[in-house]
């Protein structure tokens, strides 16, 4: 069976803002829970895909937010995590799930080399090519590239206290200033390097187009439980903007 989107699905990822002025640009890798139809939800319930296993809970709100108020161009990507993670090297055992969290994802069971390639082709390499053609179309305007993510509060029964985290690898040049900037404002834990850092082995988005364009790569989690409502993800990016403004002393609008 060849995959194919029906007419009535959105493509693989949607750019938002993309004349923003911004020097900041945003990316939201598990923005969605979406499952192409002909996939029938990977055989899993509603519940479970409207759980973090399928996507990074608020973060798209969160994205959104910084876009419209920081002026800044926002790619995100369109499918779930479940159909093919666009932050997994593609032929890591990341890429497509077997199962997450303890749940089984029957319809990525027993995969062919050349059905792992179609789902490649169809949702991870345009996501990819969007980033790419937006930075090269921005050469020279763009100081961080700055990816927004979601956790958990609780993972495998341990607490993660950290209301944000700033993840960055090895040669973040701007993960010191967006720690700083953060904890000024706040009287909560801020992560640095956790719940996650960068690693170059697992993570894609950030070591590939930093390394590539040569320009500073930072991802913030936000913890769901801060972000799971407009309230929460408005006042989060808020945060986040005051945060860039401070860090990169540039100018943004009133919040």
């Amino acid at each position: 069976m060849v995959l194919a989107l029906a007419s009535s699905e959105p493509a693989a990822y949607e750019l938002i803002n993309g004349s923003g002025k911004s020097d900041v640009v945003l990316l939201c890798d598990h923005a969605s829970n979406r499952i192409p139809l002909q996939l029938a939800n990977l055989g899993i319930s509603q519940q479970q895909l409207n759980s973090h296993i399928a996507l990074d809970l608020g973060a798209a709100d969160v994205a959104c937010y910084l876009s419209s108020s920081l002026d800044a161009p926002l790619i995100l990507s369109n499918y779930s995590r479940l159909v093919i993670d666009c932050n997994r090297q593609p032929e890591s055992i990341g890429s497509i799930l077997h199962s997450n969290d303890g749940i089984a994802i029957p319809g990525n069971l027993g995969l062919t080399a050349a059905q792992c390639l179609q789902r490649r082709q169809l949702f991870f390499d345009p996501y990819h090519d969007a980033i790419n053609k937006l930075l090269l179309d921005r050469a020279g305007c763009t100081a961080c590239l700055l990816s927004i993510h979601s956790f958990t509060p609780f993972l495998f029964g341990a607490d993660r206290p950290w209301h944000i985290g700033v993840c960055y690898g090895d040669d973040s040049v701007s993960a010191t200033q967006w720690l700083s900037a953060l904890r000024s404002q706040l009287e909560v834990p801020v992560g640095d390097n956790q719940p996650y850092s960068i690693e170059k082995d697992v993570d894609y988005t950030l070591p590939f187009h930093g390394g590539k364009h040569r320009i500073d790569a930072v991802m913030l989690e936000i913890r769901q439980d801060q972000i799971s409502h407009a309230a929460g993800a408005k006042r989060w990016s808020e945060i986040i903007a005051r945060a860039w403004q401070q860090s990169n002393h540039s100018i943004i609008p009133d919040l």
